[in-house]
């Protein structure tokens, strides 16, 4: 693993763990477990989990973006011992695709990529209109919201925000929990939460209610008061019951029915239910929580959700009975009070994580005394994506930014005007929209078919384009890789909403930032933003290997490891396992058995795990966004869209081809799928390695049919 040191190794992490330690087990004076619900079922045998707490932090990093400066992870020694003292790291952890905070969350959160939950293309994506151009929407919004189109109150796309394959309204991630009486506490989780005020507000609480006058009054305050923060609470909680503020928890599209479950929507209603004697602090106990802009005690926006304002509203939600609460943390390498970007080792990019690690110690601590630890506690802890730096080198070159601060005379992504450089390097003029991105998606007018000459002319205008870059002075090809709709489908970015389908989507280098800007270059098209360092959404090692921590009953004490490769779809339904839970739907990710202790796994999978492991191993390699068969597909796909072979014959052809290899991908897939998460979650015999494989040409049981499978996923990759 690039970067992988010795993570305790380094002298800041002396003399830190003590906190890290009490979270671990008991610690003086510890008071009964805060909110041991008898009615929250979380169902192993034994029931030993009586807490859950997940938390997802945005870009940081538990490998080192350069080699002498100690990682994100590293200067927060707080939580990485508790991590690798107690549970499992996993160092071989990946994204989706693209790369981006909403899709890696919701993905996190439901165990399903952007093809299932809808928000594949993110933080915002585009949409067909009638007249063939395009609508920007935003990716943040609440569950049940139809496209957040803030440019218009009726959006000509009717589908849901969050949409499934068949067009109905994804399941909701806090089900499985409520159901099982619990309730679940959000903290600035995406999509969970209100995440706007002109759209959520009316939708929640009404057109004419008093929170859409209040709204109408002070937008901000509004904002302070409704947005970031929530419960969704079990049929039979006392929180919801004991509010007369409580609302209506409304999923219209969730199997089985979603009836008679209420929530509290904002800090606002929230707060004084969870912390009824004064107002919420951060995690230290006794700073409260301040929006800036408004001086209110509530939600400080989600650049505000710094580990001190998120454990300490987590921490809150437990001590008053919420017994699952999920976190966001917000990154620590932007200057959010500046608007700019911070280096590696640079004064305040260390400040933040020591604050970061500071916060951490206060939260374990707290936790520890409230008797809430790693006996009965379920710790899932993981961030959205890594990040690659685009900047000059540091000095002095032997920085280490703990002892002698790293400083760089500029900062900052490349940013590329594509429209200008489009019509000034290729002349082409097709007009389009972008959703820009350092993975930006290319939205043609009039929605042309993949195979129309005003698309292949297009994309091999796109591939074409070069720049020279400013940091390195070398020039060359912006675009490193390239989907077609083709491709995007093997990728799981074809969503089940055929509006916001990009009509390709190019993974550049890192480095660059494109956008849409004037179709000419009077103004340069190719220049350093100072705003931003940090970019993410490539199909690059680098972004899409992030990690994975966890922590509790069942979990296995590995500390560091990279033996097993997983991505965010395997975190809900390892979670799962862990808690005896399930959703009403197929996950595309599996359990990570080789984190499991035995007695955690169905009997079915204890009798054989090796087996069970090389399956699981097999399929993610096959079906994950940046596993082998899509990194094999998407060199291929992108050869074949560059092409300009007479009839465009070899580009037809390799598409045909590619799609016929995704139809037997996914067959495969599916099997696959059933077979390893059966024993989880599809009953007690669920023809575990004894299932009839003729769809295949495969017949047998056991080892032999495990071979079978393993092999025929080699060789669809191979095939690639």
């Amino acid at each position: 693993m690039r970067g992988l040191v010795p993570l305790v190794a380094v002298a800041l992490v002396a003399g830190t763990s003590a906190a890290a330690a009490q979270a671990a087990g008991a610690a003086p004076g510890v008071r009964p477990a805060a909110g041991a619900d008898p009615g929250c079922l979380l169902s192993r045998p034994d029931n030993a989990v009586k807490h859950v707490i997940y938390l997802q932090f945005d870009n940081v990093h538990l490998t080192r973006d350069n080699p002498n400066v100690p990682s994100d992870l590293e200067q927060m020694p707080n939580l990485l011992n508790f991590l690798t003292a107690n549970g499992t790291m996993d160092a071989n952890h990946h994204t989706p695709l693209i790369a981006h905070t909403g899709n890696d969350i919701l993905t996190s959160i439901t165990g399903l990529y952007g093809s299932n939950h809808g928000q594949p293309i993110s933080n915002s994506f585009r949409y067909y209109t009638p007249s063939g151009t395009t609508n920007a929407a935003a990716s943040f919004a609440y569950w049940t919201d139809g496209v957040a189109d803030s440019s218009t109150p009726t959006p000509t796309d009717p589908a849901y925000e969050m949409v499934t394959q068949s067009g109905k309204n994804t399941p909701a991630p806090w089900v499985a929990y409520t159901r099982a009486g619990c309730d679940f506490g959000a903290v600035s989780t995406a999509n969970t939460i209100l995440e706007n005020t002109r759209i959520d507000i009316p939708k929640v609480f009404g057109a004419n209610s008093a929170e859409a006058a209040e709204l109408a009054a002070n937008p901000s305050l509004a904002f302070t008061d409704f947005v970031g923060i929530g419960v969704h609470c079990a049929k039979d909680s006392t929180l919801c019951a004991g509010s007369p503020n409580a609302k209506p928890d409304v999923l219209p599209d969730e199997p089985g029915g979603y009836s008679g479950y209420q929530g509290l929507f904002g800090a606002k209603y929230t707060n004084p239910a969870i912390s009824p004697n004064g107002p919420v602090t951060q995690v230290d106990g006794t700073t409260p929580i301040i929006d800036p802009t408004t001086g209110a005690n509530g939600f400080p926006g989600f650049d505000g959700m710094t580990a001190a304002n998120s454990l300490g509203y987590v921490a809150q939600m437990q001590e008053a009975g919420v017994p699952v609460t999920y976190g966001y943390i917000s990154d620590a390498h932007d200057n959010h009070s500046t608007g700019s970007a911070y280096g590696p080792g640079e004064a305040g990019y260390v400040a933040a994580l020591k604050s970061y690690d500071t916060a951490f110690g206060q939260f374990f601590t707290r936790l520890a005394k409230d008797g809430i630890n790693k006996s009965n506690t379920l710790f899932v802890v993981t961030s959205d994506e890594n990040d690659h730096f685009v900047g000059s080198k540091p000095t002095p070159a032997n920085c280490d930014g703990v002892t002698v601060p790293c400083a760089y005379s500029q900062i900052g992504e490349v940013n590329a005007n594509i429209k200008g450089l489009l019509a000034t390097q290729q002349n082409t003029t097709t007009p389009f929209g972008v959703h820009a991105d350092s993975a930006p998606n290319y939205y043609v007018n009039g929605n042309p078919a993949p195979d129309d000459p005003t698309t292949r002319s297009f994309e091999r205008s796109v591939a074409a384009v070069t720049a020279t870059n400013p940091y390195t002075g070398k020039t060359g090809p912006i675009a490193n890789y390239l989907a077609d709709r083709t491709e995007m489908n093997l990728l799981h970015m074809v969503t089940g909403d055929p509006l916001r389908t990009p009509t390709v989507t190019e993974f550049a280098d890192p480095d660059y930032y494109l956008y849409g800007g004037a179709a000419n270059c009077n103004s340069p098209c190719v220049q350093a933003e100072a705003a931003y360092a940090w970019n993410h959404g490539d199909f690059s090692p680098d972004i899409n290997t992030t990690w994975l921590g966890l922590v509790g009953p069942g979990v296995k004490h590995l500390g560091v490891t990279d033996a097993v490769w997983s991505d965010h779809t395997d975190i809900r339904p390892t979670m799962m396992a862990l808690l005896g839970l399930h959703d009403d739907y197929t996950y595309d990710g599996v359990p990570l058995i080789g984190f499991l202790k035995s007695q955690a796994l169905p009997h079915e999978v204890r009798r054989d795990p090796g087996a069970y492991e090389a399956l699981a191993a097999a399929y993610k390699q096959l079906d994950a966004s940046v596993g082998a068969f899509a990194a094999a597909t998407l060199k291929t796909a992108t050869t074949a869209i560059e092409s300009n072979s007479p009839g465009d014959a070899t580009y037809l052809q390799t598409d045909a081809a590619l799609a016929a290899l995704g139809q037997q991908r996914d067959a495969l897939a599916a099997e696959l799928n059933q077979l390893i998460n059966g024993p989880f979650f599809g009953g007690a015999d669920s023809g575990y390695l004894h299932a009839e494989l003729a769809p295949h040409g495969i017949q047998g049981t056991g080892h032999n049919s495990v071979t079978a499978l393993t092999s025929a996923a080699e060789a669809l990759i191979n095939k690639a």
